[in-house]
């Protein structure tokens, strides 16, 4: 009963939408576990270009079952959407599943983001504004809606008179703006619901019998290790798990049937929003490194900050989702630099640190301690196999799998599907 997850070692962004595309060929069943609309993963298939926001990405293939697991969030407009747009390229819907227990994002909750971040001033965190804080903030406070109350109109009805009042109460008296009426809500509902519903069921069972019978499965994270609200740096997260450890409670499947987990990692590091990053380089190198990867949020459009690859922090993700290896993205970025660098340890006031330090004034002052490796030429890892890589970008992944201290199982040479060098067997 193969079961192998797919989650970010680094700050999100890493690539996962393309590792997730290429092992589902291979999968029964893909399932993504957590986040909402403020993570985004793209797909390139010849041409086509194919950005997500919440659908897995094994969407485009045909007979795969898709799974919008309970620990997402989902805002249902956002999902219509989204669907309307991979039908009109043609894609086919028939096996998106969505479950019943994910929890809504309702329009209230987007606001009341706005409003947040605005009353932060310069404390704000670079949130996305799609309301995900406030949601999953709802969710524990046991005042969430639930997918299944938002296709019951009767269901829906009566947790809005028991919430509604205490959100509005929240937008008039602490910020001083204007709520929201039930019927307004209820009407917003009603438009998505129908388009929604058909696909709504218990993905927990399907789940599970899919594994029990021997089908292959695939979770998909979303977001990165560093964004975790646990294990990443703190205030400056998600608020969701999207370490391998969300995968039980965002899916209801136990966590002894997962069989294997694979953390992908850019070459290099990039992050999104605010707070500190070591390895940031804030010149033309970073530049270039921006614009070759296309770093830009797919979501927000926002630039990514980019510098060299943090092996601190892909240690720290490798030692809390326990991973069996790596998919390192974007190999084919660094080529044509004379020179790359990778971080071994931080310096925090003349002390070297090895390990991720959860006080973040203390991961604000440290500084990446550097090691130099030669670069390899433009165009030279457009290969078919791993052993036609230049000696050099060879040389690179095996010092990142010794930093990292698992081996790498893939290696991304491109942007296209056919762009990948499979190392070890997955599935």
């Amino acid at each position: 009963m193969p079961a192998v997850a797919i989650v970010g070692a680094q700050w999100g962004d890493e690539g996962k939408g393309k590792v997730t595309d290429l092992l589902a060929s291979r999968a029964h069943v893909v399932a993504r576990y957590s986040g909402g609309n403020n993570a985004g993963h793209t797909v390139q298939i010849g041409n086509e270009v194919f950005k997500l926001k919440l659908i897995p990405s094994g969407i485009f293939y045909p007979g795969k079952i898709n799974v919008i697991g309970n620990g997402v969030v989902v805002d249902p407009a956002w999902l219509v959407e989204e669907m309307d747009y991979l039908e009109g390229k043609g894609v086919s819907l028939d096996g998106l599943r969505i479950s019943e227990k994910a929890h809504v994002i309702m329009p209230y909750h987007i606001l009341i983001e706005k409003l947040e971040e605005e009353e932060k001033g310069a404390a704000r965190i670079g949130a996305t504004g799609r309301g995900i804080g406030p949601a999953y903030t709802d969710k524990v406070a046991r005042l969430g809606i639930r997918i299944v109350d938002l296709v019951n109109r009767d269901a829906l009805s009566a947790r809005l008179d028991v919430v509604l009042p205490i959100k509005n109460r929240v937008i008039e008296r602490v910020y001083g703006a204007k709520g929201f009426a039930k019927e307004e809500i209820m009407d917003w509902a009603s438009k998505l619901a129908g388009r929604i519903r058909p696909h709504v069921t218990d993905t927990s069972v399907l789940l599970n019998d899919a594994i029990d019978s021997g089908k292959n499965v695939l979770f998909e994270g979303a977001q990165g290790t560093m964004l975790d609200v646990d294990h990443g740096t703190y205030p400056f997260v998600t608020s969701s798990s999207p370490t391998a450890g969300g995968i039980a409670p965002g899916t209801g499947v136990g966590p002894r049937k997962i069989t294997k987990v694979i953390g992908v990692t850019k070459a290099y590091t990039s992050r999104v929003g605010a707070g500190p990053m070591p390895t940031e380089l804030k010149d033309e190198t970073g530049e270039r490194i921006r614009e070759r990867g296309q770093e830009y949020g797919t979501v927000t459009g926002r630039p990514r900050r980019c510098g060299w690859f943090d092996a601190v922090i892909v240690r720290h993700a490798v030692r809390v989702n326990g991973l069996d290896g790596i998919a390192v993205t974007h190999l084919d970025t660094l080529s044509g630099f004379p020179m790359v660098r990778v971080c071994t340890a931080y310096r925090y006031r003349g002390q070297i640190l090895r390990d991720f330090p959860a006080n973040q004034a203390v991961f604000a002052e440290c500084e990446p301690v550097y090691e130099e490796l030669p670069g390899w030429p433009e165009g030279s890892c457009a290969v078919q196999k791993y052993e036609d890589l230049p000696a050099n970008a060879k040389a690179y992944l095996t010092r990142m799998a010794e930093l990292a201290g698992t081996p790498i199982l893939i290696v991304s040479i491109g942007r296209e599907r056919t762009q990948t060098l499979v190392l070890g067997e997955v599935f």
